[in-house]
């Protein structure tokens, strides 16, 4: 089989995955029932991917690559550390919102059954975005000359608990309260962390 079209297939094995995790919430996901949205034998589905963790895990690997690439476009594209917050708080929200499925990965909901070390890579996914948060505020100290009355490690928490918080509402709430809705009118009281 040429690797272009394993590669479309194992996409496309990937794309009924999340899909069937934002039509399904709650449900577990079998390899035979994505065997069958995706029109081919569970014997096709491990020829692409040894394991259904190896699905979750090219999910993730696309989480990853899509938040952290645009974070770092972000960085570079904006110098200020409150756009940067701003762009990188609207980021994730807008990324959860637009992937609902994926998003109940990234809440650990579509994980609960499976491997622990997803639920280890999802976790060390918001580390890194963590680290991003910190390392955009201390940067504000060395760029603007200001400093934060509370200490970064904390303000950085404080905005991904921010953004976890939404996400999880996005998913308990079957995909009705959207991330980013009251993003707008809550991001002033975010910005107080700037006083």
């Amino acid at each position: 089989m040429p690797a272009t079209k394993r590669s479309n297939r194992k996409e496309q094995i990937l794309q009924a995955l999340a899909q069937m995790l934002e039509t399904s919430p709650g449900q577990r996901i079998t390899t035979a029932k994505l065997a069958a949205e995706v029109g081919v034998s569970e014997a096709a589905l491990y020829r692409h991917f040894p394991s259904k963790a190896r699905m979750f895990e090219g999910l993730i690997e696309f989480i990853e690559d899509t938040l952290l690439s645009r974070i770092n476009l972000i960085l570079e594209n904006e110098k200020e550390s409150q756009t940067r917050v701003y762009n990188i708080l609207l980021l994730l929200l807008a990324f959860a919102e637009k992937n609902p499925g994926i998003t109940r990965i990234l809440t650990g909901d579509a994980l609960q059954g499976e491997q622990e070390r997803l639920r280890e890579r999802v976790q060390g996914l918001f580390e890194k975005l963590e680290t991003q948060f910190k390392q955009v505020l201390r940067e504000r100290k060395l760029r603007e000359g200001k400093a934060f009355q509370s200490d970064e490690t904390t303000l950085a928490n404080f905005l991904l608990a921010y953004v976890e918080g939404k996400m999880n509402q996005f998913v308990r709430s079957d995909f009705k309260a959207k991330p980013s809705a009251q993003f707008e009118k809550q991001w002033p009281e975010l910005q107080k962390i700037w006083l």
